[in-house]
């Protein structure tokens, strides 16, 4: 099954084409995010980037199973298996048990996610969930000689590992260089090598979340999980493997020595990162000052922003950028996205209203073609944007009686619409189904018409102006007055 799309491996650090281990069977597993404050941006991005890539997959023809995880234990506050679990910190800060963290942050990451108009992963596995596979894993790579136990510790050994496999296949750095900038082992570490992590970490007495292994009592290392679960839902080689570009580094090259180490097979074929956020040109953190939560960004309650912005609007700016570009955010850029949402909106609510003809001015065909064009490489929505704004053209052209469609034309580019627009982009019109809204729209330009009839001039103004500072759009034609979106 050949359908042309190209993506970017990091693995090759180049375009390859789309080659599924069993079409049309397709496996994607991407980092989900660990549920211990509210979801950030950045995890949004990396989120809808792949819904797009999911929605398009399967429009493409494929049937894909979609593993996303939930990180709800193990994670520590440093990548080199240091300072405090953050499950832990966070439930003594707020006084509650580590799991009402978890089922507290996990709702609100499902929550944010609906807003952004994202389909649910075909599986949503919990590290916690999967405590035996993790277990069992570690197991198998210290009896194939790539780990190590010290008093209730389970470490990966990278160096055993490096003698046989490119431990940097994924990033291409220099071994040498990595152990040059890793600090010297204390005299107290445990870890025979400065590169080595945690498979499994022994509790402390007052460590709220641990259980039973062969090692004792703890609690698995972030990296074994993922895994762990992708190798259970998509076997020890699949497609797709994703996330942002900052968990390259260190938990997906851990993650392809931890595979690698159990089933001597390259875990993922395909390996696909979104790029970081920045904001006003500098990238965003909470350190820095200038990171705002989703709800922020549609509230408008943030310092760096002069007004709120709707989930899809911040959807559609997002999509605008390329998954693997830096996306800056700005008012500027998201009053220009706002205006833009609004115009394709706008124009896709004069579909019924466009009159066919005998004549057709338009190839609809080949806007078509254009459009699979654009995500046939790598996925790139913001060319499949710019030409849904021909279709945008199209439609307003029509409506204005300066071009022509047939029936089987409009029929097409109805067709166009839904799919690239509502099931590929997954964008929805934030105003459709408001029948409250048309029904006092329809009456109130039934009373301007009243008021034009008898000659009121002055109310019929006052009403055309009032509706345009609502940012509602009035058009007199020959077939009475219609309404848009300015």
């Amino acid at each position: 099954m050949d359908t042309g799309l190209q993506l970017y491996n990091t693995l090759s650090r180049k375009k390859e084409l789309f080659q599924p281990l069993n079409a049309p069977n397709v496996g994607m597993y991407v980092c989900g995010p660990t549920v211990y404050s509210d979801v950030h941006l950045g995890n949004c991005r990396t989120f809808i980037s792949f819904d797009l890539i999911f929605r398009y997959l399967k429009y493409a023809g494929y049937k894909v199973r979609y593993v996303r995880n939930i990180t709800d234990a193990g994670h520590l506050e440093g990548d080199r298996d240091e300072g405090d679990d953050k499950f832990a910190k966070r439930a003594k800060l707020e006084q509650l048990e580590p799991m009402e963290i978890v089922q507290k942050y996990t709702l609100g990451f499902h929550d944010v996610l609906r807003m952004f108009n994202t389909q649910p992963p075909s599986i949503e596995p919990t590290a916690t969930g999967h405590i035996i596979e993790q277990i069992e894993m570690i197991k198998v790579i210290i009896a194939n000689g790539y780990g190590y136990e010290v008093d209730g510790n389970v470490y990966f050994d990278v160096e055993k590992y490096s003698k046989e496999y490119n431990y940097t296949i994924l990033t291409n750095r220099n071994l040498e260089d990595m152990l040059n900038n890793t600090r010297e082992l204390g005299g107290q570490d445990e870890k025979r090598g400065r590169l080595d992590f945690a498979l499994w970490i022994k509790a402390k007495p007052e460590t709220l979340m641990q259980w039973q292994s062969p090692w004792g009592m703890g609690f698995p290392g972030w990296h074994i999980e993922c895994s762990a679960m992708s190798a259970k839902y998509l076997g020890a080689e699949f497609d797709i493997h994703g996330g942002g570009m900052d968990l390259a580094a260190t938990h997906h090259t851990n993650e392809i020595a931890q595979s690698e180490a159990c089933s001597h097979k390259q875990p993922a074929r395909y390996w696909m990162h979104t790029n970081m956020l920045t904001v006003n040109g500098t990238r965003m953190s909470k350190s820095a000052g200038n990171g705002f939560l989703p709800l922020e960004l549609f509230t408008g309650d943030h310092p760096l922003l002069k007004k709120g912005y709707s989930p899809m609007t911040v959807k559609f700016f997002m999509l605008q950028a390329h998954y693997r570009s830096t996306l800056d955010f700005s008012n500027d850029a998201l009053d220009a996205s706002e205006k833009g949402f609004r115009r394709l909106m706008s124009a896709i609510g004069l579909l019924n209203k466009l009159s066919v003809s005998e004549q057709n001015d338009f190839d609809i065909d080949a806007l078509k073609g254009k459009c699979i064009a654009a995500m046939n490489d790598d996925f790139n929505s913001p060319i499949l944007v710019a030409e849904l704004f021909e279709a945008v053209r199209i439609i307003n052209t029509v409506y204005d009686g300066k071009g022509k469609i047939s029936a089987e034309a409009l029929a097409k580019l109805k067709q166009l619409i839904n799919d690239f627009v509502f099931d590929i982009l997954g964008l929805k019109d934030e105003d459709a189904g408001g029948n409250d809204l048309n029904g006092v729209l329809d009456m109130v330009i039934n009373l301007r018409t009243e008021a034009k009839a008898n000659k009121d001039y002055a109310t019929s103004d006052r009403i055309r102006i009032g509706l345009q500072e609502l940012g509602i759009q009035l058009k007199d034609g020959k077939e009475g007055t219609t309404w848009s979106k300015a």
